[in-house]
């Protein structure tokens, strides 16, 4: 039962499912980086809503010519030399000047903005301060929705979500609290292969595979 529990529990987790995409991801990103870009010269990333414990696994934060920001609604902790965290809002950065980055990055952010609207601002955003992107969510029309790991809880009813993640064990075999599962279901919108495209239109897409199905979406400019 633990082993199921850790399988199917947040990509925080080590031994989860999602860490261990992520962790393909991260070497996916890691491999185009060094493409695209020369170690020996400043490189500035933009990380929205980004953590340190995400780069803890990455060789990128200790190249000494990195800088990366984190930017959040709250002050992230960072305890990495080269990793700052800041606060503000993936809406609207207007403290950043146009491509004040040389690259922005973020993973499973962009469909945690409640609407349409917002994510467009969003991208625009990053279009506008970053010089490349590399920006991923999760796929709307994978069998198994990510952020509750129920078969096809997009697609259904919220209030019949809200009872099965507040009144059963079927979300990574434990009950929500109310406020936390209302949170999510009205923050999270997630996002199709054609709305990616209209949101990064110059990006290129990359499509993580799990069991041959599209897991999740990556627009990037690091070609």
């Amino acid at each position: 039962m633990r082993f199921i529990y850790e399988l199917f529990s947040s990509s925080d987790n080590p031994n989860s499912l999602g860490a261990k995409f992520r962790a393909k991801r991260l070497k996916k990103f890691e491999k185009l980086f060094f493409r695209n870009f020369n170690p020996e010269k400043e490189i500035r990333i933009l990380d929205v809503g980004g953590t340190d414990y995400f780069w803890k696994n990455s060789q990128i934060p200790s190249l000494p010519s990195v800088r990366i920001t984190l930017l959040n609604l709250h002050t992230e902790k960072t305890t990495h030399p080269h990793i700052q965290a800041v606060q503000g809002d993936a809406t609207d950065m207007k403290e950043f000047a146009d491509k004040s980055f040389d690259l922005v990055f973020s993973n499973s952010v962009i469909e945690h903005l409640f609407t349409l609207e917002n994510q467009h601002k969003m991208a625009a955003e990053i279009r506008r301060v970053g010089r490349k992107y590399f920006i991923q969510t999760p796929d709307k029309y994978f069998p198994i929705e990510a952020h509750y790991a129920l078969p096809f809880a997009q697609f259904l009813p919220k209030g019949l979500v809200f009872f099965l993640l507040t009144k059963t064990r079927l979300s990574r075999l434990k009950r929500w609290e109310k406020e936390a599962a209302r949170q999510y279901l009205d923050e999270i919108r997630l996002l199709d292969e054609q709305e990616m495209r209209a949101l990064f239109p110059e990006g290129k897409i990359l499509r993580e595979k799990a069991l041959g199905l599209t897991k999740s979406l990556t627009a990037h400019t690091l070609r």
